[in-house]
């Protein structure tokens, strides 16, 4: 059974998902809104010190190697170009145009013009134009972080400027290129003059954008203390005076810390008896969002033991998935077998022969190879280390021998970088599978996030970025699971979706309301989060 296929609405394919809610359970009474937004007050929002509460290399769109997980600290200093929205269920999930006030696709769809929002300011009182955007284009492409953008750019002007309107100029179709704007550093323009004037050290520190909030401080991966933007383009917004994030060390502290009333939210709550305890608090509401990226287990085919497909398979076969799903998540998320979750678009619950558990045919693997040996390893967190202890004792069942690690971001992102891994548990998807740190990422021979080489698939991954049809891009995407699946290239666990926890009387799009994450965490809409404590 499958979703529903997204319809466009308008010219040139703002796609439209009915998304399917995520997970358990519901939010509690302090969920209900209480009246109309309130402006002014201030709140305090938790992130996890090994995702989004670490921001080592500082703030700066072209400089922040871990940009992808800052998501919420970019998008408040900066907003957007372009934001994911949605219904409060999470339905409807749509891109819209933020800082820009437009676009078109053109040439096939190997141009495309950002028209953008006249009038507005940078935080520092600077012109928000086409050159500023353009200079960050130029800048953001080239960085390392994972955020930045692949795009397929053409040799000349493939950046130009006309009038108000970015103009990029591509060698292949990219109809996908908005959709995965959003989950990309191109997305966060930076103030030329500040960057200038404070030179990149200073401003990757004290970053000035057009976003709805300004840095007061920053102690990297500590604290960041914002405050409202006077220019901000949106009249009357944002709601609040300040805005605060800090670094918390687990789910566990973190919910000590709203009970206590030294925080009044946290982003991406994974501990499955907490979020439980914080339903029951009806002074807490709890939003479990629809899940866009799943876990799966990647496994690195340009090296031993999983260059062999029947080392692969034996992995397949070993890996009992409702047994973790129902042992350790009360059966909360679906079973995946591709990489697209149920709040994303072009889901499909299950893939044409995908290999399931079978542990008499993962033990005869075992024996046919002469024993296997593998090394796992992951992102230290609550889920992620679950799912991996489980997954050591059943691989072991049947004879892998596994060894385990979960790392920080920083240490995970250089194990990638080495090519000496063999096998990590992540996730993979977005919301639209043609973002930057979508499938692409997990699976295209171009990215060092991948561990496979195949130009079969990067083909069809190319061709489902290229067209704006959602039928075709459906199609392809099914295909593109089914070589995955075919090849043992990596099995998948679950459709996790963290949950966002906020104390009574907070209230805003993406934390208290669904919005699919367009990665791994909702895009917050800060602008529009409010208190009335």
């Amino acid at each position: 059974m499958r979703t529903p296929i997204p319809r466009f609405l308008a010219a040139f394919a703002a796609l439209i998902l009915l998304a399917a809610c995520g997970g358990g359970g519901q939010a509690g009474q302090g969920g209900a809104a209480a009246g109309p937004p309130q402006r002014g007050g201030s709140i305090t929002v938790l992130e996890l010190n090994s995702f989004a509460g670490a921001w080592p290399s500082g703030l700066d769109p072209a400089t922040n190697t871990t940009g992808g997980a800052n998501l919420s600290q970019m998008s408040a200093i900066f907003g957007g170009l372009f934001a994911l929205t949605a219904d409060e269920d999470g339905g409807n999930a749509r891109v819209v145009p933020e800082l820009a006030s437009g676009y078109e696709l053109a040439d096939g769809d190997r141009t495309i013009r950002i028209t953008i929002r006249d009038g507005v300011k940078f935080s520092d009182g600077t012109p928000f134009d086409a050159e500023a955007v353009a200079f960050n284009f130029r800048r953001n492409i080239t960085s390392t972080c994972t955020c930045a953008p692949r795009w397929p750019l053409a040799e000349q002007n493939g950046i130009s400027v006309e009038g108000n309107t970015v103009v990029l100029r591509f060698t292949r179709p990219y109809g996908a290129v908005i959709n995965s704007m959003v989950v990309s550093n191109v997305n966060w323009i930076a103030s030329p003059t500040a960057l200038q004037q404070m030179g990149p050290e200073q401003f990757k520190i004290t970053p000035v954008g057009a976003g709805p909030f300004k840095v007061v401080s920053n102690q990297l991966s500590s604290e960041l203390k914002l405050t409202r933007n006077e220019n901000y383009f949106k009249p009357g917004l944002p709601y609040l005076d300040n805005l605060t994030f800090k670094s918390v060390g687990g789910d566990q502290p973190a919910y000590q810390a709203i009970l206590a009333g030294q925080a009044q939210a946290y982003e991406g709550m994974n501990t499955t008896p907490l979020i439980e305890q914080a339903q029951a608090n009806k002074q807490l509401t709890v939003t479990i969002q629809p899940p866009t990226s799943p876990y799966l287990i990647q496994l690195n085919t340009k090296t031993a033991p999983f260059d062999n497909q029947k080392a692969r398979e034996a992995v397949y076969y070993a890996t009992n998935v409702d047994a973790i799903r129902k042992g350790l998540f009360k059966d909360w998320y679906p079973a995946a077998q591709t990489f697209t979750g149920p709040g994303g678009l072009f889901h499909h619950d299950t893939i044409d022969g995908y290999r399931t558990y079978d542990p008499d045919k993962a033990r005869a693997l075992v024996a046919e190879l002469g024993g296997l040996t593998v090394d796992l390893g992951t992102l230290k967190s609550y889920v992620a280390e679950q799912v991996m202890t489980a997954l050591q004792s059943q691989w072991e069942a049947v004879g892998i021998k596994t060894t385990i690690h979960s790392d920080q971001l920083n240490a995970l992102i250089g194990n990638f970088n080495s090519n000496k891994w063999q096998a990590m548990l992540q996730t993979a998807g977005a919301w639209d599978p043609a973002a930057g740190v979508g499938v692409g990422f997990r699976f295209a021979a171009t990215s060092p996030f991948s561990g496979v080489n195949d130009p079969a698939l990067d083909d069809l991954l190319n061709q489902a970025a290229a067209t704006v049809d959602p039928v075709t891009r459906e199609t392809l995407y099914l295909q593109a699971g089914k070589r995955i699946s075919d090849n043992a290239y990596a099995p998948y666990i679950l459709a996790f979706a963290p949950a966002n926890v906020t104390a009574a009387g907070v209230h805003g799009p993406g934390l208290t309301t669904k919005i699919p994450p367009v990665l791994v965490n909702t895009g917050v809409l800060w602008d529009q989060v409010w208190t009335s404590r």
